[in-house]
Protein backbone atom coordinates (compact mmCIF):
# COMPACT_ATOMS: atom_id res chain seq x y z
CA UNK A 1 0.00 0.00 0.00
CA UNK A 2 1.11 3.54 -0.95
CA UNK A 3 1.28 5.75 1.90
CA UNK A 4 3.14 6.31 5.31
CA UNK A 5 3.00 5.66 8.68
CA UNK A 6 0.71 2.66 8.46
CA UNK A 7 0.36 0.25 11.81
CA UNK A 8 -1.78 -2.14 13.10
CA UNK A 9 -4.48 -2.32 15.40
CA UNK A 10 -8.27 -0.71 14.73
CA UNK A 11 -11.30 -0.09 16.73
CA UNK A 12 -13.38 -3.07 14.97
CA UNK A 13 -10.24 -5.37 13.72
CA UNK A 14 -7.11 -5.77 12.39
CA UNK A 15 -7.43 -2.33 10.64
CA UNK A 16 -4.14 -0.14 9.42
CA UNK A 17 -3.55 3.59 9.79
CA UNK A 18 -1.60 5.70 7.69
CA UNK A 19 -0.84 9.05 6.31
CA UNK A 20 -0.97 10.58 3.12
CA UNK A 21 0.51 13.54 1.47
CA UNK A 22 -1.83 15.41 -0.57
CA UNK A 23 -1.62 19.43 -1.80
CA UNK A 24 -0.82 21.78 0.58
CA UNK A 25 -0.93 18.77 3.65
CA UNK A 26 -2.03 15.34 4.71
CA UNK A 27 -5.13 13.38 5.18
CA UNK A 28 -5.23 10.33 7.58
CA UNK A 29 -7.04 7.22 6.88
CA UNK A 30 -7.83 4.00 8.41
CA UNK A 31 -7.98 0.46 6.26
CA UNK A 32 -9.40 -2.75 6.58
CA UNK A 33 -7.20 -4.42 3.70
CA UNK A 34 -8.52 -7.57 2.05
CA UNK A 35 -8.73 -8.73 -1.27
CA UNK A 36 -12.33 -7.20 -2.06
CA UNK A 37 -13.23 -4.06 -4.12
CA UNK A 38 -11.85 -0.44 -2.68
CA UNK A 39 -14.54 1.30 -0.96
CA UNK A 40 -13.72 4.78 -0.11
CA UNK A 41 -15.64 6.17 3.12
CA UNK A 42 -15.90 10.34 3.28
CA UNK A 43 -17.52 11.08 6.60
CA UNK A 44 -20.25 14.60 7.49
CA UNK A 45 -19.05 17.62 9.11
CA UNK A 46 -17.18 17.77 12.34
CA UNK A 47 -17.04 13.34 12.25
CA UNK A 48 -13.98 11.40 11.04
CA UNK A 49 -12.94 8.65 9.81
CA UNK A 50 -13.91 5.78 12.47
CA UNK A 51 -17.37 7.00 12.54
CA UNK A 52 -17.85 4.54 9.65
CA UNK A 53 -16.54 1.91 11.59
CA UNK A 54 -20.14 -0.35 12.22
CA UNK A 55 -20.41 -0.32 8.43
CA UNK A 56 -17.25 -0.44 7.90
CA UNK A 57 -17.13 -3.60 9.88
CA UNK A 58 -20.06 -5.19 8.16
CA UNK A 59 -18.80 -4.87 4.72
CA UNK A 60 -15.25 -5.69 5.54
CA UNK A 61 -15.32 -9.40 4.51
CA UNK A 62 -16.44 -7.93 0.78
CA UNK A 63 -14.68 -4.78 0.41
CA UNK A 64 -11.23 -3.15 1.21
CA UNK A 65 -12.37 -0.47 3.19
CA UNK A 66 -10.76 3.07 3.42
CA UNK A 67 -12.26 5.57 5.90
CA UNK A 68 -10.49 9.26 5.02
CA UNK A 69 -10.14 11.71 7.86
CA UNK A 70 -11.47 14.77 6.04
CA UNK A 71 -8.74 18.24 5.71
CA UNK A 72 -9.75 19.71 9.43
CA UNK A 73 -11.12 16.69 11.09
CA UNK A 74 -9.70 13.70 13.14
CA UNK A 75 -5.54 13.73 12.44
CA UNK A 76 -5.85 15.17 9.22
CA UNK A 77 -4.18 18.72 8.12
CA UNK A 78 -5.84 22.11 9.43
CA UNK A 79 -7.17 24.46 7.48
CA UNK A 80 -5.90 27.62 7.13
CA UNK A 81 -8.26 30.84 7.79
CA UNK A 82 -9.57 31.94 4.57
CA UNK A 83 -7.79 29.26 2.60
CA UNK A 84 -10.29 27.85 -0.15
CA UNK A 85 -10.49 24.21 0.25
CA UNK A 86 -11.71 21.37 -2.64
CA UNK A 87 -12.56 18.35 -0.53
CA UNK A 88 -13.17 16.50 -3.26
CA UNK A 89 -9.57 17.31 -4.81
CA UNK A 90 -8.45 16.15 -1.47
CA UNK A 91 -10.48 12.54 -2.16
CA UNK A 92 -8.68 12.02 -5.78
CA UNK A 93 -5.42 12.76 -4.51
CA UNK A 94 -5.73 10.36 -1.60
CA UNK A 95 -7.26 7.70 -4.13
CA UNK A 96 -4.27 7.92 -6.14
CA UNK A 97 -1.95 8.23 -3.45
CA UNK A 98 -3.07 4.63 -2.59
CA UNK A 99 -3.05 3.48 -6.32
CA UNK A 100 -6.65 2.45 -6.38
CA UNK A 101 -7.80 3.05 -10.10
CA UNK A 102 -11.37 3.03 -9.97
CA UNK A 103 -12.80 2.23 -6.18
CA UNK A 104 -16.46 3.02 -5.24
CA UNK A 105 -17.18 6.02 -3.29
CA UNK A 106 -19.53 6.57 -0.61
CA UNK A 107 -20.14 9.76 1.67
CA UNK A 108 -22.50 11.15 4.16
CA UNK A 109 -23.37 14.71 4.31
CA UNK A 110 -20.38 16.92 3.57
CA UNK A 111 -18.86 14.32 2.46
CA UNK A 112 -21.40 12.85 0.10
CA UNK A 113 -21.11 16.18 -1.81
CA UNK A 114 -17.43 16.06 -1.79
CA UNK A 115 -17.68 12.53 -3.08
CA UNK A 116 -20.28 13.54 -5.60
CA UNK A 117 -18.07 17.06 -7.06
CA UNK A 118 -15.01 14.25 -7.50
CA UNK A 119 -17.25 11.65 -9.33
CA UNK A 120 -18.25 14.34 -11.79
CA UNK A 121 -14.73 15.94 -12.04
CA UNK A 122 -13.32 12.10 -12.56
CA UNK A 123 -16.04 10.14 -14.06
CA UNK A 124 -14.25 7.11 -15.20
CA UNK A 125 -12.13 7.24 -11.91
CA UNK A 126 -15.21 5.74 -10.19
CA UNK A 127 -16.87 2.35 -10.43
CA UNK A 128 -20.00 3.07 -7.84
CA UNK A 129 -21.16 6.82 -6.64
CA UNK A 130 -23.07 6.31 -2.96
CA UNK A 131 -24.07 9.15 -1.50
CA UNK A 132 -25.83 9.89 1.77
CA UNK A 133 -28.42 12.34 2.43
CA UNK A 134 -25.59 15.14 0.85
CA UNK A 135 -26.30 18.69 1.05
CA UNK A 136 -28.10 19.62 -2.31
CA UNK A 137 -28.89 23.42 -0.80
CA UNK A 138 -28.76 26.54 -2.89
CA UNK A 139 -25.24 28.46 -2.22
CA UNK A 140 -26.35 30.64 1.02
CA UNK A 141 -25.62 34.23 0.36
CA UNK A 142 -22.96 36.16 1.82
CA UNK A 143 -24.24 37.26 5.10
CA UNK A 144 -25.97 33.76 5.33
CA UNK A 145 -22.82 31.79 5.43
CA UNK A 146 -21.19 34.00 7.93
CA UNK A 147 -24.04 33.42 10.41
CA UNK A 148 -23.77 29.51 9.85
CA UNK A 149 -19.91 29.52 10.01
CA UNK A 150 -19.59 31.60 13.30
CA UNK A 151 -22.79 29.47 14.32
CA UNK A 152 -20.06 26.27 13.46
CA UNK A 153 -17.17 27.90 15.47
CA UNK A 154 -18.90 28.14 18.73
CA UNK A 155 -20.37 24.45 18.50
CA UNK A 156 -16.77 23.24 17.73
CA UNK A 157 -15.58 25.87 20.78
CA UNK A 158 -18.24 24.26 23.07
CA UNK A 159 -16.67 20.84 22.54
CA UNK A 160 -13.40 21.88 23.51
CA UNK A 161 -14.82 22.76 26.82
CA UNK A 162 -16.75 19.42 26.95
CA UNK A 163 -15.40 16.11 28.29
CA UNK A 164 -16.05 12.47 25.50
CA UNK A 165 -17.78 11.57 28.03
CA UNK A 166 -19.91 14.37 28.07
CA UNK A 167 -20.48 14.70 24.28
CA UNK A 168 -21.66 11.11 24.45
CA UNK A 169 -23.82 11.91 27.26
CA UNK A 170 -24.63 14.61 24.98
CA UNK A 171 -25.70 12.62 21.79
CA UNK A 172 -27.38 9.29 23.41
CA UNK A 173 -29.77 12.28 24.55
CA UNK A 174 -30.31 13.71 21.19
CA UNK A 175 -29.86 10.96 19.32
CA UNK A 176 -31.71 8.03 20.65
CA UNK A 177 -31.93 6.05 17.95
CA UNK A 178 -28.41 5.84 17.59
CA UNK A 179 -26.63 2.60 18.39
CA UNK A 180 -24.07 2.02 21.31
CA UNK A 181 -21.09 1.95 18.61
CA UNK A 182 -21.42 4.85 17.19
CA UNK A 183 -20.94 7.12 19.68
CA UNK A 184 -17.44 6.32 20.75
CA UNK A 185 -16.24 7.93 17.84
CA UNK A 186 -18.50 10.67 16.91
CA UNK A 187 -17.54 11.78 21.07
CA UNK A 188 -13.62 11.53 19.81
CA UNK A 189 -14.24 13.62 16.43
CA UNK A 190 -15.98 16.74 18.38
CA UNK A 191 -12.66 17.10 20.11
CA UNK A 192 -10.64 17.39 16.90
CA UNK A 193 -12.70 19.07 14.37
CA UNK A 194 -10.82 22.43 12.82
CA UNK A 195 -13.23 25.41 13.73
CA UNK A 196 -12.58 26.29 10.19
CA UNK A 197 -13.69 23.53 8.82
CA UNK A 198 -17.43 24.64 7.63
CA UNK A 199 -17.88 24.06 3.90
CA UNK A 200 -18.65 27.12 1.27
CA UNK A 201 -20.59 25.76 -1.72
CA UNK A 202 -20.42 28.96 -4.45
CA UNK A 203 -21.96 26.99 -6.89
CA UNK A 204 -25.11 25.19 -7.50
CA UNK A 205 -25.37 21.37 -6.28
CA UNK A 206 -26.73 20.36 -9.64
CA UNK A 207 -23.35 21.37 -11.11
CA UNK A 208 -21.61 18.52 -8.76
CA UNK A 209 -23.75 15.74 -10.44
CA UNK A 210 -24.20 16.42 -13.80
CA UNK A 211 -21.52 14.40 -15.32
CA UNK A 212 -21.53 11.35 -13.15
CA UNK A 213 -21.40 8.55 -15.38
CA UNK A 214 -21.23 5.68 -12.54
CA UNK A 215 -24.19 4.17 -10.92
CA UNK A 216 -25.17 6.79 -8.14
CA UNK A 217 -27.28 5.78 -5.05
CA UNK A 218 -28.33 9.16 -3.61
CA UNK A 219 -29.63 7.24 -0.13
CA UNK A 220 -31.87 9.83 2.00
CA UNK A 221 -34.18 9.79 4.85
CA UNK A 222 -37.62 11.61 5.87
CA UNK A 223 -37.80 15.49 5.52
CA UNK A 224 -39.58 15.86 8.84
CA UNK A 225 -36.91 13.87 10.62
CA UNK A 226 -34.18 16.45 9.64
CA UNK A 227 -33.13 14.42 6.28
CA UNK A 228 -31.43 17.28 3.93
CA UNK A 229 -33.19 15.58 0.68
CA UNK A 230 -36.65 15.73 -0.20
CA UNK A 231 -38.63 13.60 -2.86
CA UNK A 232 -38.72 16.55 -4.71
CA UNK A 233 -34.62 17.25 -4.47
CA UNK A 234 -34.31 13.16 -5.25
CA UNK A 235 -36.92 13.48 -8.41
CA UNK A 236 -34.37 16.56 -9.49
CA UNK A 237 -31.34 14.54 -9.06
CA UNK A 238 -32.65 12.01 -11.31
CA UNK A 239 -34.32 13.60 -13.77
CA UNK A 240 -31.00 15.27 -14.31
CA UNK A 241 -28.40 12.45 -14.50
CA UNK A 242 -29.91 8.66 -15.55
CA UNK A 243 -26.87 7.06 -13.70
CA UNK A 244 -28.55 8.07 -10.18
CA UNK A 245 -31.19 6.35 -8.19
CA UNK A 246 -32.42 7.21 -4.84
CA UNK A 247 -33.80 5.37 -1.72
CA UNK A 248 -35.38 6.77 1.28
CA UNK A 249 -35.36 5.05 4.33
CA UNK A 250 -37.83 5.01 6.82
CA UNK A 251 -37.77 6.70 10.13
CA UNK A 252 -34.43 7.89 9.72
CA UNK A 253 -33.29 11.27 9.32
CA UNK A 254 -30.22 13.02 8.25
CA UNK A 255 -28.10 10.72 9.75
CA UNK A 256 -29.28 7.48 7.67
CA UNK A 257 -27.35 4.70 8.58
CA UNK A 258 -27.58 5.37 11.98
CA UNK A 259 -30.88 6.12 12.50
CA UNK A 260 -31.90 3.08 10.43
CA UNK A 261 -28.85 0.86 10.11
CA UNK A 262 -30.31 -2.58 9.22
CA UNK A 263 -32.38 -0.43 6.06
CA UNK A 264 -29.50 0.86 5.29
CA UNK A 265 -27.26 -1.58 4.86
CA UNK A 266 -29.48 -3.57 3.10
CA UNK A 267 -30.22 -0.86 0.20
CA UNK A 268 -26.00 -0.71 -0.01
CA UNK A 269 -25.61 -4.43 0.07
CA UNK A 270 -28.16 -4.44 -3.10
CA UNK A 271 -26.76 -1.96 -4.74
CA UNK A 272 -23.31 -2.97 -4.75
Amino acid sequence: MIGVGDSAGGVMGPWRSGILEVSGGHLAYQRTGGEGRALVLSHGLSDNGLCWSRLAAALAPEFDVIMLDARGHGESSRIPAGAPHDAGKDIGEAIDRLGLGAPIVMGHSVGARATAGYANANPARVSKVILEDPPFLPPAESSAAKVRREKFRRQVEKFQTMSEAEIMAMGKSSSPLWHDDDFPAWAVAKKRVDPEAFPSYDTPWQDSIALISAPTLLIHGDADRGSLITEQLAQEAKSMNPNISSVRINGAGHNVRRENFPEFLTAVRAFL
